[in-house]
């Protein structure tokens, strides 16, 4: 729901888990080839990005089970909630993210789904999956980062 006025993006969905089980090496913004009735859902904020990852298959890049509701009005033509749909990147960044899923432990993952210039993007991630223990130590460095912020507001204001 978040829109930025510099550039007309509208955020319709975020990938909150990505950047919790992977790190993120490299982004890439790529466009998606979509039916009428799942662009409309889209507008809707009717979509969810959770458990959904991206395939490069025969030189193409394909989003898989990325959840598209079906479209309220829609009749007999509306659109299968999963299916694999196209992302739509040029040829040199094709043949970079084929270099980097061929590497063990690389995989691609969207984090945000949005609007720019009414027109649909991904901003697809180059990712290597974190271990158990690298996700306990984020969280301790972010709840003492928290903890150093708090008692930095309380010596402002002057309540040691």
């Amino acid at each position: 729901m978040a829109k930025n006025k510099d550039q007309d993006i509208e955020i319709i969905s975020r990938n909150k888990k990505a950047r919790h089980d992977f790190y993120i090496e490299e982004t890439y913004e790529a466009g998606i080839k979509l039916k009428g009735t799942e662009i409309k859902s889209i507008r809707n904020h009717r979509v969810n990005l959770k458990d959904s990852f991206a395939l490069v298959e025969e030189g193409e890049v394909y989003l898989h089970n990325m959840h598209i509701s079906p479209y309220k009005e829609g009749n007999r033509y509306n659109h299968e909630p999963e299916r694999k749909r196209k992302l739509l990147l040029h040829k040199n960044e094709i043949r970079k993210l084929i270099g980097y899923t061929t590497q063990k432990g690389y995989t691609l993952v969207p984090l945000t789904l949005y609007l720019k210039k009414n027109l649909c993007k991904v901003e697809l991630a180059v990712a290597k999956g974190k271990q158990q223990h690298d996700k306990r130590r984020d969280i301790a460095e972010r709840t003492a980062q928290r903890e150093m912020e708090k008692a930095f507001r309380r010596q402002q204001k002057g309540d040691y």
